[in-house]
């Protein structure tokens, strides 16, 4: 019966691990088969979009295959291992592919330009689900309790995730909201394709920039859930600047006329400072993590290590007090030493 007891929640623990490095596997091979299907590679799939958008697309795509896919496998690695950044990396990912692969389906103008997007909608979907399964599964795999980072990073962090949801709003939306409202035939990106434009207005505007300012205002109050979301929104918005500054970067090369190298270059700056600030949050939790190292096993907060790397050993009967051990009966009288 011990032997039951010490081995089901090992078990549990071991499964949800492998179920969460499998998922993110297989999300890494959908997102790389979208990537080379498209015009990226074999141009078996066809985007319904602009000239315009087809190279922001191509920017994602290469962003996808070259950088998130080698991330994803990485942070599958790192779930086997039962590493503390696996959970909220594959956060991260997952949300990134969500907010990625919902403009890719949503972002089309069917049924005004030519393409065939819609007959691969089973494969996008499928890069969809993964993403929901990831998210899911590495939200439950993420400790109770993560380490608070430092008073000075997280006012850098909290202070970051403002300035981006700021930059998203007033430097980037509202001017071109503006032109959109007054002379919509100026942007060629809104007039050939109006429904990318507003699908990203829409979610940046409600969704991204937002989140930035309820958990950026979290972390400078050093609230537990905010630092704990925190983790998750810094990786996927280094993920999503990394890919928008390939698209800035194939369309400057391709002579797009939106293309603009001072946004590339603003986007590549804030790419790395975002991975900066990413890689610095995580090496805090790692330093934090070995400093204290708990009893706990990171990967479910009720479970002890040790009964997870398999130390527990079943209890053994010790002799009764006044007993000689292997020796039934009366206990033993003490010997007098005679003269």
């Amino acid at each position: 019966m011990t032997a039951q007891l010490t081995t089901r929640p090992a078990a549990r623990v071991e499964d949800r691990h492998r179920t969460l490095a499998a998922t993110l596997a297989a999300l890494a091979l959908a997102m790389a088969t979208t990537s080379i299907v498209g015009p990226l590679g074999l141009d078996l799939m066809r985007y319904r979009t602009s000239p315009t958008t087809l190279n922001q697309l191509l920017g994602s795509d290469a962003a996808a295959l070259f950088v998130v896919v080698p991330l994803t496998l990485a942070a599958a690695v790192l779930t086997l291992r039962r590493h503390p950044i696996a959970p909220p990396l594959a956060t991260g990912i997952s949300g990134y592919a969500l907010y990625t692969y919902a403009q890719v389906v949503i972002g089309q103008e069917y049924l005004r330009l030519p393409g065939n997007v819609e007959r691969f909608f089973p494969l996008l979907l499928a890069v969809f689900l993964l993403a929901e399964a990831v998210l899911v599964l590495a939200w439950r795999a993420l400790p109770l309790r993560l380490p608070s980072p430092s008073r000075p990073l997280a006012r850098v962090a909290g202070v970051t995730l403002l300035v981006v949801a700021a930059f998203l709003v007033f430097g980037l939306h509202l001017r071109s909201m503006a032109t959109a409202w007054s002379d919509p035939g100026a942007m060629i990106e809104y007039a050939s394709s109006p429904t990318p434009f507003w699908m990203v207005k829409l979610m940046d505007l409600g969704i991204v920039a937002p989140a930035a300012v309820v958990v950026g205002v979290g972390v400078l109050r050093r609230a537990g859930w905010a630092q704990r979301v925190a983790y998750a929104l810094l990786t996927g918005w280094t993920c999503l600047a990394v890919s928008v500054t390939t698209m800035g970067v194939v369309m400057v090369v391709n002579g797009d006329p939106d293309a603009s190298p001072v946004l590339v270059g603003g986007f590549g700056v804030v790419a790395v400072a975002l991975g900066l600030l990413t890689v610095t949050f995580y090496r805090s939790l790692v330093l934090r993590r070995r400093a204290s190292a708990s009893p706990m096993c990171w990967c479910a907060p009720d479970v002890p290590r040790d009964l997870v790397l398999g130390r527990v050993e079943a209890p053994q009967s010790t002799p009764l007090p006044g007993r000689i051990a292997g020796v039934s009966g009366s206990p033993a009288r003490p010997r007098v030493a005679r003269r």
